[in-house]
């Protein structure tokens, strides 16, 4: 199918099943005539840049789903818009009307990296539910490593997706996506260009994540373990009850003053 046909199916598809309008309403609602419009359906002429915009802004779709995403496959009123004009992410519902979370391979996250945003990569993913999740896009991501306890290397983190960086919150945890891969970290503050994250296992050092290589952030909502934390692990060693009772007694401090 090429793009041009592609396209025409789409506006085709927008203009009968979302708005049930004729060709000559669209046509006029985007200034041009219901002839010339006609011909853009029926793929017989290429879509000028001007009316791929016009139509994009009439049905408050990106241009990027118009040209790339097939838009039968996917329900509209069940998507949430991706930042930067990019294609939009399907939130799926099970039988009971649950959210389907896609859970990403652990031996494949990489391929995540390289396929976060095609609707195809994304269907077939596996998913699950859990009835306590509701009001928000989630998706389940594999830990590795040793630098976020309790996770342990090969636990499952669930995040909610984050529309909007303004939505972060320092202190809290977060998936974030980049250029480099997945990462699984707390915020330690937010700079003009930059997140300053940091492990809660203090023998790594915080770094910056550049706002430019930032792709998708997902914040911690649950985890999944995959094997049994030994009693051991759970005992605290010195430094830390220290570093834990400086912490509360700093929290007092700022209660009284």
């Amino acid at each position: 199918m090429t793009l041009q046909t592609f396209l025409a199916d789409n506006i085709r598809y927008l203009r009968m099943q979302k708005t049930q309008l004729s060709q000559e309403k669209i046509a006029e609602a985007i200034g041009i005539t219901r002839d010339r419009y006609s011909k853009y359906e029926n793929g017989k002429v290429s879509l000028p840049l001007e009316v791929l915009v016009a139509l994009s802004k009439f049905y408050h779709l990106s241009t990027d789903l118009l040209l790339t995403v097939d838009l039968r496959k996917y329900r509209l009123e069940e998507m949430v818009n991706l930042p930067d004009n990019r294609i939009l992410l399907p939130i799926k519902t099970d039988e009971m009307g649950e959210n389907k979370i896609e859970i990403v391979p652990f031996k494949a996250s990489m391929g995540y990296l390289m396929s976060y945003a095609d609707p195809d990569y994304i269907e077939s993913l596996q998913t699950m539910s859990l009835p306590f999740l509701r009001n928000g896009k989630y998706r389940a991501f594999p830990v590795e490593g040793d630098s976020m306890p309790p996770h342990k290397d090969g636990a499952y983190i669930i995040g909610r997706y984050i529309e909007s960086l303004n939505d972060i919150k320092i202190g809290k945890t977060y998936i974030f996506l980049t250029h480099e891969g997945i990462t699984y970290k707390r915020l330690s503050a937010v700079q003009p260009t930059a997140l300053e994250v940091m492990a809660d296992n203090s023998f790594y050092k915080p770094y910056n994540i550049l706002l430019k290589d930032l792709l998708e952030v997902w914040e911690f909502t649950s985890s999944i373990a995959v094997e049994e934390s030994q009693q051991n692990e759970l005992l605290l060693d010195n430094t830390t009850i220290i570093k834990m009772f400086n912490e509360i007694k700093s929290d007092l401090s700022k209660l009284t003053s």
